[in-house]
């Protein structure tokens, strides 16, 4: 089947497109959610030079959608409908197991039209964790919770180590609940690895982001 990937730069939405792709899908392009004022990828806060890398990292066209936050669901349903017109007929997600998460997604392609996809399902967030690090994704630290985590994690890539900090920390190492977030730079699905260099470390309130161009 063919599908859009919703891509946020991290690993869990490149598992799935791993997963996608590997039970014989056909991904025809990405969806990124941008914030307006940043100019950036939602959540994982990819600049547009990184997601220029990205699509080219990945041969896959990019669809943009542009939102403010209040628009959130109508600029993704945007998305959602341009990728249906360039063949998609589903949508893959790479959502573990909120249900609250699911069912916004579930929403938005009932109402463009496309059918749901979500390869991580009830996989579990440690296993999925393990078997990214174990498929030979690289993927780094972009930006954590400095009440839970330590700074020094920051421009690292997700390894064995890393787990083992955030579990003595006692926190879900998948970080589903924003306790940090990746950006995956190399790993089977790229033709090249992404070109990068870090920079300084910016705080923002509990968080702390690395400057990653």
């Amino acid at each position: 089947m063919k599908f859009a990937m919703s891509y946020s730069c991290g690993k869990d939405s490149t598992l799935a497109l791993h997963k996608m792709i590997e039970a014989g899908h056909e991904p025809v392009c990405l969806v990124v959610m941008v914030e307006k004022k940043a100019d950036r990828s939602y959540f994982h806060g990819a600049d547009m030079d990184m997601l220029k890398k990205y699509e080219a990292s990945l041969g896959l066209p990019l669809i943009l959608c542009p939102s403010d936050g209040a628009d959130y669901h109508l600029a993704f349903e945007a998305g959602l409908r341009k990728a249906k017109a360039m063949g998609a007929e589903a949508a893959a997600f790479g959502d573990i197991d909120i249900e609250g998460n699911r069912k916004w997604e579930e929403d938005r392609c009932q109402n463009t039209g496309l059918t749901p996809m979500f390869p991580l399902w009830q996989r579990g967030r440690e296993s999925n964790v393990s078997q990214i690090i174990g498929l030979g994704y690289r993927c780094l630290i972009k930006s954590l919770n400095n009440g839970l985590l330590p700074e020094s994690l920051l421009g690292q890539c997700l390894d064995q180590q890393a787990i083992g900090v955030m579990k003595d920390a006692g926190i879900d190492v998948c970080g589903e609940n924003g306790e940090y977030h990746t950006l995956a730079i190399d790993g089977p699905i790229f033709k090249t690895p992404l070109d990068f260099k870090t920079g300084d470390v910016l705080r923002f309130g509990e968080y702390s982001v690395i400057d990653v161009q």
